[in-house]
């Protein structure tokens, strides 16, 4: 891929000037979250970031290098809350509360609506391969870590022998990325704690 003037590295221009670096971080992650990879400008970023250009090449590199820290921000600043629930006392609850707690989450008017990484699906191929294939590892871990806990249920007798772990994770991942979609087309809290009832109205069969 060619690199663009977005992903080049200028040459320095002086002394950067120091900032506060986590901070910084914080507020290029909310940018990339509300306007996605693409849509965010070196303006947008810098502006943000109070910071000027030269400083921002000098911590980051360029503005894919940007992005991957933002992510890997985002990740261990929710993953928390997300993931927390998988430790509930039963498969069900665990799934409900994932659900429960993305609906909450994704319509929280403090941060931008939706999943920052669900929302760069569809951007991969405006990054290197490299940060393209690291996005599809995180998004597969939620079908994957799905699958854990549904297999953890059927070896604790809550499920159906007979139950198909991957089948059932991907039914509910796909859930949870609906889930952020219609937060980010502008979707309330009550409309989407309404999609996970009925969707966890698929999971009595799975326990006969």
């Amino acid at each position: 891929m060619s690199l663009s003037p977005e992903n080049a590295s200028p040459p320095a221009r002086g002394r950067p000037r120091s900032f506060d670096r986590e901070q910084a971080l914080e507020q290029a992650m909310r940018v990339f979250w509300e306007k996605g990879y693409a849509g965010a400008s070196m303006s947008d970023l810098t502006a943000a970031m109070g910071i000027a250009s030269p400083s921002l090449y000098a911590a980051f590199g360029s503005k894919e290098g940007l992005y991957r820290e933002a992510i890997d921000h985002y990740v261990s600043s929710f993953s928390g809350g997300f993931w927390g629930v998988m430790q509930a006392a039963t498969a069900r609850e665990s799934v409900e509360g994932l659900l429960r707690n993305a609906a909450r989450i994704f319509t929280d008017g403090d941060v931008p609506s939706g999943c920052m990484v669900i929302q760069t699906a569809a951007e991969t191929g405006e990054m290197s391969a490299e940060l393209a294939a690291r996005l599809c590892e995180i998004r597969a871990s939620t079908t994957e870590t799905l699958a854990a806990r549904v297999r953890k249920g059927i070896a604790e007798g809550e499920l159906s022998p007979t139950t198909d772990p991957q089948a059932v994770a991907q039914f509910y991942a796909a859930v949870h990325k609906g889930l952020s979609l219609s937060a980010k087309g502008g979707a309330g809290r009550e409309e989407l704690d309404s999609v996970v009832t009925s969707a966890m109205k698929a999971w009595a069969p799975l326990t006969s």
